[in-house]
């Protein structure tokens, strides 16, 4: 249960499902409700199976370009810091990966579900880093099945939180969505660091042993 509660609460702090709210809500002010409802099915579908690849191939991947897990964290670290303090600074949610030429290409696509919503707003370089480092270290049978599992649940997750987004926005407003991802900004930021500190130590036990 530590293992599921630790993984989760780190993806979700990562992708940062509610500092998407806004930009939903804008690629989607024009739709009907069923298609909202698609549109934030499909999403959690693909981030779901964008993460589930990640954790199960991203090890061969690396082995194949030659990268240490340690480069890895360090570099996944950087970038889920970098995100961190785009939350706190309030930046994140205005650019989430997109800039708006893209933004607005994506509102006369009758599909946003992949891009840009799945990629690059959800999983991105800090989701997949995270999950192909968090597989390093736990991937006995039933750490993966809980893995899994912990994967489905963010994916279920997205899916309400993009189901009502809508309401959401309404509810909390812009403030209420700025305060949150500040708050969630913060721990993005912790958890980058322990994986810099970590790479670090792991390097250092290394050379001096």
């Amino acid at each position: 249960m530590d293992l599921f509660t630790y993984l989760f609460a780190a993806l979700f702090s990562v992708l940062n499902p509610i500092g998407t709210v806004p930009i939903f809500v804008g690629l989607t002010h024009s739709d009907s409700k069923k298609e909202r409802s698609r549109i934030s099915l499909w999403t959690a579908i693909n981030v779901f199976i964008i993460l589930i690849v990640s954790f199960f191939i991203g090890q061969y991947v690396l082995t194949f370009f030659g990268i240490s897990i340690e480069a890895l964290r360090i570099a996944g670290g950087i970038i889920i810091v970098s995100s961190g303090f785009s939350l706190l600074s309030g930046k994140f949610t205005k650019k989430r990966g997109i800039n708006k030429k893209a933004e607005s290409e994506a509102q006369k696509r009758n599909d946003i579900a992949l891009t840009p919503l799945a990629i690059p707003m959800l999983a991105g370089p800090g989701s997949i880093s995270l999950l192909i480092a968090f597989y390093q270290e736990h991937h006995k049978p039933n750490e993966i099945m809980i893995s899994c599992l912990a994967i489905f649940a963010i994916a279920i997750a997205i899916f309400v939180i993009l189901r009502s987004a809508h309401y959401l926005s309404k509810i909390l407003g812009a403030s209420g969505i700025v305060a949150i991802s500040r708050i969630v900004g913060f721990i993005v930021i912790a958890i980058g660091i322990q994986y810099i500190v970590s790479a670090l130590l792991t390097i250092i036990k290394g050379n001096l042993l």
